[in-house]
């Protein structure tokens, strides 16, 4: 049967896993651990913080990393090298994690031309992210030493 129309490729997922892997080694020291990548559906998961990034080009969508409150500041600590966190801090360091994991799967995506919006950090106990409507997300767990998250990916092309 003919491929469903803008369906998602979940190809598309491996470059933003191997981002997200890569920048959690580099930047954090931490090894992170994929889980088994996923259909979005309902009932939503929840989430503390999360960091959203909008695509933009021959394909559009958004990539998201989500984390337990808790999770999120142990990530953010180990980045900075801090003991303690500020407000701005936090939303900036979260916001820094998902720029540089787009950024990085943006060099394995080169045929959609993409274009990367600046990140914003929603922060609020129990949030959930609605994906792009008619487009499927994608999302996969990861685990390490130091917290768990989400990564949501949709990614509709043209």
């Amino acid at each position: 049967p003919a491929p469903e129309e803008n369906a998602m490729d979940v190809s598309y997922i491996n470059p933003f896993i191997i981002a997200t892997s890569s920048c959690f080694k580099t930047m954090l020291a931490v090894d992170i651990h994929p889980e088994e990548p996923s259909l979005k559906r309902m009932p939503f998961p929840t989430y503390d913080i999360s960091g959203v990034i909008g695509l933009s080009g021959d394909a559009q969508g958004s990539i998201s990393l989500s984390f337990p409150e808790t999770d999120a500041i142990n990530f953010v600590k180990k980045m900075l090298g801090a003991e303690q966190l500020g407000d701005d801090e936090m939303t900036d360091g979260i916001g820094e994690i998902v720029n540089i994991i787009a950024g990085n799967a943006k060099q394995y995506l080169t045929k959609f031309n993409l274009s990367i919006s600046l990140p914003s950090v929603i922060i609020g106990k129990r949030h959930t992210l609605a994906g792009q409507s008619g487009s499927p997300t994608i999302v996969v767990p990861f685990s390490s030493d130091h917290g768990k998250f989400i990564m949501e990916v949709s990614l509709k092309t043209k």
